[in-house]
């Protein structure tokens, strides 16, 4: 007989990183990702739903730093949300060497941004036993999160370092160009080609989804598995007969909106289309 699916709540406000988690998880056997928060009000949300159908969230990954409602906000909820059945959490976070050291004592486990697959897959299956765990597991693990809240209070975590400027390799001298002056950015093998709002575009060694990580998600958005574009930039959204969509960007170019990344530009948006 099949064990029973070990169901996973993934939460973090940058589309990206709730993607790679989800596929990281989708790809293990006898998972289910049961959903997807962009934040920590949505994520209070989805387990109290979860556990008033019967069928409880097993492991939460949780982002720390989320806008309005954090990661604490959400274990202080956590009694409220789900009752008796406390989930094991798996902290996804960019503290600083300080701080890890309080996850060390308490949290199940936690992700230290950029992890590996190998980092992931070890969080994950620690966090399997912990949820599997029979007798007063639960009330142990309340007591570590509990004991995590306090050593990390006022504890400020490490603001993510995104790009301000790409450095542009030519013969004989290096130009910087302004993220800010992005449009949008165009996957060319192991190319990207940056198209700026003057309507110029370099060439810069680089894959789409490296620079995708390295530039802020509140702004940049992925449309296309080949397209990144500024939101700054899109003057609106074209739909066809079929239902399909078109960005069309304020200097006139149009670009696709890939059916799968729909999805993620209306998580960023907070919004459906």
């Amino acid at each position: 007989m099949s064990p029973v699916p070990l169901r996973v709540l993934v939460v973090d406000d940058e589309a990206p990183a709730r993607r790679r988690l989800s596929e990281l998880l989708e790809a293990v056997p006898d998972v289910r990702v049961v959903g997807e928060c962009a934040g920590g009000e949505a994520a209070v949300q989805a387990l109290h739903t979860e556990a008033a159908g019967g069928e409880p969230v097993d492991v939460v990954f949780l982002d720390v730093q989320m806008p309005e409602v954090d990661a604490f906000a959400v274990i202080e909820a956590l009694p409220t949300a789900v009752g008796a059945a406390v989930p094991a959490v798996v902290f996804v976070t960019a503290y600083d060497q300080y701080a890890l050291r309080a996850f060390d004592a308490h949290a199940v486990d936690y992700l230290l941004k950029p992890y590996s697959d190998e980092r992931f897959h070890a969080a994950l299956e620690r966090a399997a036993r912990r949820a599997r765990a029979e007798g007063d597991a639960l009330l142990r693990r309340m007591d570590r999160l509990e004991a995590l809240l306090a050593d990390l209070r006022g504890v400020a975590p490490a603001p993510p370092a995104y790009l301000d400027r790409i450095v542009l390799k030519g013969r004989g001298r290096v130009r910087f160009l302004r993220v800010e002056d992005l449009a949008w950015v165009a996957a060319e093998g192991v190319y990207v080609r940056l198209h700026t709002a003057q309507r110029t575009a370099h060439l810069h060694r680089a894959l789409l989804g490296e620079l995708e990580a390295a530039l802020d998600p509140r702004r940049f958005v992925r449309i296309h598995r080949s397209a990144l574009v500024n939101l700054d930039a899109v003057e609106e959204l074209q739909q066809d007969s079929h239902g399909e969509y078109a960005v069309l960007l304020k200097d006139r170019t149009v670009l696709r909106l890939g059916r799968t990344y729909r999805a993620a530009l209306q998580a960023r948006l907070g919004q459906s289309l």
